[in-house]
């Protein structure tokens, strides 16, 4: 039974492998997106530019701050700062273009800065732009890491 079986695998693989490249085009990539996974990750911090001090100085972070991803003018996807002021949003490959992201889509600290800091400003917010960083295997799973460029503030 178990040879059986492992005839079975060994079929179901060379078939796959001779699948031509466009039936793979045609399919919209299904099968790379159901193994890869776009990832936007990073750090807030309680600072008028979101950004850790000069020569890593001590710099308090932003937590439980909302970051959105906006692209088009429209919230895609959007995450909380956890109590270190970290955030990841997840995106899946089938309905999302890396070059679209990082050419069409920015960060967006929607919460007040004074909400970290009552010295800070309480109208506007932070921003920033994306920028690929490579990727990383898990698995079979290819993980697509983006990270923000380096947060700047908007007034409102």
């Amino acid at each position: 039974m178990a040879l059986k079986t492992l005839m079975l695998v060994c079929l179901l693989v060379a078939a796959m492998a001779l699948i031509p490249p466009i039936a793979e085009a045609q399919l919209g990539g299904l099968i790379s997106g159901l193994l890869g996974l776009i990832r936007i990750q990073g750090t807030v911090f309680c600072t008028v530019d979101g950004n850790i001090g000069v020569n890593g100085t001590a710099t308090p972070v932003f937590p439980y701050a909302l970051v959105q991803l906006q692209g088009g003018g429209n919230v895609v996807s959007s995450s909380t700062t956890n109590g270190s002021g970290i955030f990841s949003i997840l995106l899946d490959p089938l309905q999302f273009l890396v070059p679209s992201l990082i050419n069409n889509c920015n960060l967006a600290v929607k919460t007040p800065l004074s909400n970290c800091n009552t010295s800070l400003p309480s109208i506007g917010g932070l921003s920033s732009t994306l920028q690929v960083i490579g990727s990383t295997v898990a698995g079979l799973l290819n993980i697509t890491n983006i990270i923000p460029t380096g947060f700047g503030f908007l007034r409102a």
